[in-house]
């Protein structure tokens, strides 16, 4: 199980992919392409938005190890992208 500090370091640092589509009712429904048990709706987009935020911190801290280990690594790769880019301005 991570830490918050850890699922709120992935949850910054990893660039997730939100996929939403709107239901007949009119409410929304929200769910991550990277984590697909992250799912959730809200009355608005950005209910839903803030919703699936939430879903995926919550799936995070509820992952494997394995699954832990994955977001690490991306974590690990965007830091060392961001330290480049630095570097060559």
């Amino acid at each position: 199980m991570a830490t918050r500090q850890e699922i709120h370091e992935i949850s910054r640092a990893v660039d997730f992919t939100g996929k939403f589509r709107q239901a007949e009712s009119g409410s929304w429904i929200a769910y991550c392409e990277e984590i697909p048990k992250a799912r959730t709706q809200g009355k608005t987009k950005d209910e839903a938005r803030k919703n699936l935020k939430g879903a995926i911190a919550f799936t995070l801290e509820d992952s494997s190890p394995k699954e832990q280990e994955r977001f690490r690594v991306e974590l690990t790769t965007e830091r060392e992208r961001a330290q480049l880019a630095e570097r060559t301005g």
